[in-house]
């Protein structure tokens, strides 16, 4: 159940949600003891645009921190421009509500701090004189005001076992629902398309490496050096030798050196190629189609009793 900021989920929300007004602003007193608790910082609303909250500045008045109001449990006095808020006896229950800030995600454990202070039941206390007078219809479209009498608060207990993916806010219509029934004027509600996107995980990718193997052949020529040695018969073969030209002697005469190439056949990793890794992040369109509904006033009148002076675009007759 996401929550937004009023001003975030519709920027034109005064004119289209308080006839051009706005409730920032307003302050907010203790429904019992008329005692003063803050005053209206901000407005809550749900994926419909439902009112669920209203931000409370409690200032200098209770250590000036922000609590949240479940908008069932406010009264909207429009001739005093102020708020009181129904079933808190005096502003030491607000201290108890868990801290608000502006920056925070209001998720369902959050809620749960804030509903648990609301269930908790308070002593009965006397009526602020106040709340005692007639109260005309709220000014403002989508809030509850209470019955022109004040209606005790009501303790309620915590509703049957549910969790974060079953709660919703018709479990607790006290602290939630707006009462119409003690309101002249009529509320028109209408449903919008709200896109949000949610990140999911699409896949992985795992790269690694592996070795393969395979025969290598390589045929390298080599020289061997040898030694050929070739007698032959000279042309004056018998002829007579002078003498004393003739050197009789035993042992070596001649040496050589031979020589001989050998395969020198080693391995040696050299670098192939370079693989480079990067995600790239493609755009694309989901389109969505649904059918909303939008609640028009049909008045059906016999003659001229009914004077229209709404400033509002034309109904649908």
């Amino acid at each position: 159940m996401a929550l937004f900021k009023i001003a975030d989920f519709n920027p034109n929300y005064q004119q289209d949600a308080f006839e051009g007004e706005d409730i920032k602003g307003l302050d907010v007193y203790a429904g019992r003891t008329a005692e003063k608790i803050g005053t209206i910082d901000d407005v809550l609303v749900d994926e419909t645009g439902r009112f669920r909250y209203l931000v409370i500045d409690t200032g200098f008045w209770i250590f000036g921190k922000k609590v949240l109001l479940p908008v069932g449990r406010c009264h909207v006095d429009t001739e005093a421009h102020r708020i009181y808020a129904i079933g808190m006896a005096h502003k030491e229950q607000a201290e108890k509500l868990p801290e608000y800030h502006d920056s925070m995600t209001v998720d369902y454990d959050y809620e749960e701090r804030v509903r648990k202070v609301y269930r908790t039941p308070v002593a009965q206390s006397s009526v602020p004189v106040a709340l005692e007078r007639p109260v005309e219809a709220s000014r403002v479209v989508g809030m509850t005001s209470q019955s022109a009498t004040p209606r005790p608060a009501s303790n309620p207990v915590r509703p049957a076992a549910y969790d974060h993916n079953t709660y919703t806010y018709d479990h607790e219509p006290s602290m939630y629902q707006m009462n119409e029934q003690e309101h002249q004027r009529l509320r028109l509600y209408e449903e919008r398309l709200v896109a949000n996107k949610h990140r999911r995980k699409a896949g992985e990718v795992a790269i690694g490496k592996r070795v393969e193997t395979e025969q290598a052949r390589v045929s390298i020529p080599v020289e061997k050096e040898r030694i050929v040695i070739e007698r032959t018969t000279p042309q004056d073969a018998g002829s007579a030798v002078i003498p004393g030209n003739v050197d009789f002697r035993e042992g070596e005469v001649a040496h050589m050196s031979v020589y001989e190439e050998t395969a020198d056949v080693r391995k040696q990793a050299f670098v192939r190629e370079e693989v480079n890794i990067r995600k790239e992040v493609e755009q694309d369109t989901v389109d969505a189609t649904e059918v909303l509904r939008r609640e028009e006033l049909d008045v059906n009148s016999q003659g001229r009793s009914i004077v229209d002076r709404s400033n509002q675009r034309p109904h649908n007759r």
